[in-house]
């Protein structure tokens, strides 16, 4: 009888451990574990974090960080620490964390337009993925890369096409690069080239011409139209006379640093630069902003005419009035420059 009881006692305790047991697996797997109250939350994991890093980041998300320490060293997740963004959503239970940040890398979407040297654009993207400012401007830089792809420094801008691409956040410098590599080979397909062409022009000029016009206009109804007139003055064997590439040529300069040029001046034509399109025959030997896709459209496409000159609008700002002849143009450009005067902009 008494060995009877005693084994019924090792019964009830074995049935109390196991339960507690059950009790404390279903716990740790499936209860809902999160803290937050938003929809979701995310996470970043840089490359080669620990555990430890990523517990710091996780423990504010979660209500009991010690029933997910349990299951993530059970599931082996500790040693195996992916890096790059995830999600984890309202309600998840420890195992649906560690499924996803372990498996679940999303995508975020990279986009540039408007950063006018290689060294805003790679701050840009630093704000952006994994890779941080100085990585991402060595790799754009790189000597062999450049050489190897017919690029220099003056005309990589022209690879990097402004619109809005898809990378894993945790990608580095010299994949950004590649991939970025791959788009501008991808955007310059046959149609593209046989057009350029036809203008006698390569891709990479019909960037530099391209970035000179999106400077000009940032209307893309006249931009062809503008595109059209540097044409024929290319054609001519004229000078592009582009006012927006003496600005670029004064910014070089330590006297304009930090300055604003908003009338151009003929001192502005006096700088001796290979930009200077005034004093130099063809197109300047790089780009001198980013282009908007619209402004390389434009050159592609630009609009047959026989204007040779423009100049920019008084009665419809941000737009230009263009000339046949230099006697109409003077008109044109006398009109806007006591425009300036009155407004008082002397420089």
């Amino acid at each position: 009888m008494y060995f009877k009881k005693i084994l019924l006692a090792i019964a009830l305790i074995g049935l109390f451990i196991l339960g507690y047991f059950a009790y404390y697996v279903y716990n740790v797997m499936f209860v809902p574990n999160t803290a937050f109250n938003n929809a979701e939350a995310f996470i970043y994991i840089k490359s080669g974090a620990n555990y430890d890093s990523v517990r710091q980041d996780l423990e504010p998300l979660l209500k009991d960080i010690s029933t997910f320490d349990a299951l993530a060293k059970r599931k082996k997740y500790i040693s195996n620490i992916k890096s790059g963004k995830y999600r984890i959503t309202k309600g998840m239970t420890n195992n649906d964390i560690i499924n996803s940040i372990r498996s679940k890398n999303i995508p975020v979407n990279v986009s540039f337009n408007n950063q006018n040297s290689i060294a805003l654009l790679a701050g840009r993207i630093s704000k952006q993925i994994e890779a941080d400012s100085m990585s991402l401007l060595k790799a754009m830089n790189d000597k062999d890369f450049l050489e190897k792809n017919a690029f220099t420094k003056e005309t990589v801008l022209a690879m990097y096409l402004p619109n809005s691409y898809d990378f894993f956040w945790n990608t580095n410098a010299e994949k950004f690069r590649n991939r970025i590599l791959k788009e501008y080979k991808r955007f310059w397909d046959k149609a593209k080239l046989e057009k350029a062409s036809k203008i006698g022009l390569s891709p990479i000029q019909v960037m530099i011409l391209a970035s000179v016009v999106h400077e000009e206009s940032k209307q893309k109804s006249e931009q062809p139209r503008i595109a059209g007139v540097y044409i024929n003055r290319l054609k001519n064997k004229w000078p592009l006379q582009a006012d927006p590439t003496l600005k670029f040529a004064a910014y070089q300069l330590p006297k304009y640093k930090n300055t604003v040029i908003k009338r151009v001046l003929n001192s502005h034509k006096e700088i001796d630069s290979p930009y200077n399109t005034y004093k130099n025959l063809g197109l300047p030997p790089g780009l001198i902003a980013m282009p908007d896709l619209s402004a390389v459209n434009a050159v592609l496409n630009f609009e047959k005419h026989d204007y040779f000159y423009f100049a920019a609008s008084v009665t419809k700002p941000g737009y230009h009035k263009f000339a046949k002849t230099l006697s109409q143009h003077n008109q044109n450009a006398r009109a806007y420059q006591r425009y300036l005067s009155q407004e008082g902009i002397r420089k």
